[in-house]
């Protein structure tokens, strides 16, 4: 492609060159030989006046002498009333021109060894002299060479400067050109991470920036894919849980013996999956207009549910904020699968017997979930918060708070992982209700929390 543009780019302008220097050339040349003509005019009309006063062999020379060169000019003055021909300097014009010219009684020129002639007539009352000027073939064509040269190299200039025009065109096309073609090679291969700089032509640019759009939801829909996996299969481990708990009150006996075995079984298995798509990056779909649920209708259906559970392990139960409608942009599912992984961390981590609460608290431009719980709290909320590590305990996939946090992230806010009034830890997810970052601090509705140095859960 790049060579092809040049070659065009070579034609195209070798055939401006010809079509303008070629004409222009001949133009210059006409030019200088109508100048040297114009020159043998001037000297022809000086002689002139001087013939129509006397036709004197001296004056006359004095007077050719004076004009120009007697090398360059001759006078022929016919015979008349008994007086000889006058022939005044060197005549190079053939005698059958001067008579046709004394014949037409006009100016003409004719062609002579080593250049051209130009013959005036002039009239006498004792006949028709003609003025001879002798014009070389090197005045005829006096800087037309110089002009020609100038010229062809214009035209070179032209024809090299158009090359490295093109190559460089050529180039800033071919290469971003080149550039996508490996990429996609690239992409083919596997490699996600394979980008195209978005420079160049209009139409590369933006095919650059559709080739990054399409590889970016490819990594998209993969990740997306994997974590639909991870979270579904974390989502069942809440039901693994009731059939854990259950399981456990059936007491001794082969039957009670073989369905703990498979529940643990089960759990293991759910376990092996999240941990393989635990590489997943997060989704960052956004929240479509209109969507979105009453976080107190949800926190009042889960703590329903997950209160049965806690009678039987002796857990006291606080629920508290949920007497009015809270709306949130997240959707109910969503939302009930962050409650649900919290609770179930509750009932996972802690002893039977520990207490738990969850708060929502309503304000301005957030909504607030407090899910607290009087366990040994968490040692290291950070490596607790980063998705596929956990809290480093069996049967912790690190998946449950990134489920919780994606969902708060989504909204614009974050989840925090702190220190509860029950002496536990106090997991408090903040959904931005307009969009914008959070307020860290000073944000009405926000809950102060008594600082003590966490156990290991």
């Amino acid at each position: 492609m790049r060579w092809a543009l040049v070659k065009v780019c070579v034609a195209v302008t070798t055939m401006v060159v010809v079509a303008f220097a070629v004409p222009l050339g001949l133009v210059i040349k006409e030019m200088a030989r109508d100048r040297a003509f114009s020159n043998a005019e001037r000297q022809a009309a000086a002689i002139a006046p001087a013939l129509s006063i006397t036709t004197d062999r001296d004056e006359l020379e004095r007077v050719v002498a004076s004009a120009g060169s007697d090398a360059q000019m001759a006078v022929h003055i016919p015979a008349a009333d008994g007086k000889p021909a006058v022939e005044i300097g060197k005549r190079r014009a053939d005698g059958k021109d001067i008579v046709m010219t004394r014949r037409l009684g006009r100016a003409s020129t004719a062609e002579v060894p080593g250049g051209s002639t130009l013959l005036q007539p002039v009239a006498l009352s004792s006949g028709v002299a003609v003025i001879e000027v002798y014009v070389p073939e090197a005045e005829v064509s006096n800087g037309v060479g110089t002009a020609w040269a100038v010229l062809a190299a214009v035209g070179v200039a032209l024809v090299i400067g158009s090359v490295a025009v093109a190559d460089r065109l050529g180039v800033r096309m071919v290469q971003p050109a080149q550039r996508l073609a490996e990429s996609a090679h690239e992409l083919g291969e596997g490699k996600l991470g394979s980008r195209v700089p978005e420079e160049g032509p209009t139409e590369l640019r933006q095919a650059a920036v559709a080739f990054n759009s399409m590889a970016d939801q490819v990594v998209q829909l993969l990740a997306n894919e994997r974590e639909l996996a991870a979270d579904l299969s974390h989502r069942l481990r809440t039901p693994l849980t009731v059939l854990r708990l259950n399981a456990a009150s059936l007491g001794d006996g082969p039957a009670a013996d073989q369905t703990r075995a498979a529940v643990e079984q089960l759990e293991r298995e759910v376990d092996t999956i999240i941990r393989t798509a635990r590489e997943a990056k997060p989704q960052t779909a956004a929240i479509g207009a209109g969507a979105g649920c009453d976080a107190s209708e949800v926190v009042r259906e889960r703590m329903d549910f997950w209160s049965a559970l806690a009678e039987d392990e002796g857990r006291k139960v606080r629920v508290a904020g949920v007497e009015r409608p809270c709306r949130i942009p997240v959707a109910r599912a969503d939302l009930a699968a962050a409650l649900d992984a919290l609770l179930g961390n509750v009932f996972r981590h802690t002893p039977e017997g520990t207490a738990f609460a969850v708060d929502v608290h309503n304000a301005e431009d957030a909504v607030i979930v407090l899910v607290s719980d009087a366990g040994p709290g968490i040692v290291d909320p950070e490596t607790a918060m980063a998705r596929g590590r956990g809290s480093g305990n069996d049967g912790s996939t690190g998946l449950g708070l990134d489920i919780v946090r994606r969902l708060a992230e989504s909204t614009g806010g974050d989840v925090r992982i702190g220190s509860s009034v029950l002496g536990g830890t106090e997991v408090r997810i903040w959904i931005q209700l307009d969009g914008r970052a959070p307020v860290r601090s000073g944000h009405r509705g926000t809950v102060r929390r008594r600082r003590r140095t966490p156990a290991t859960r």
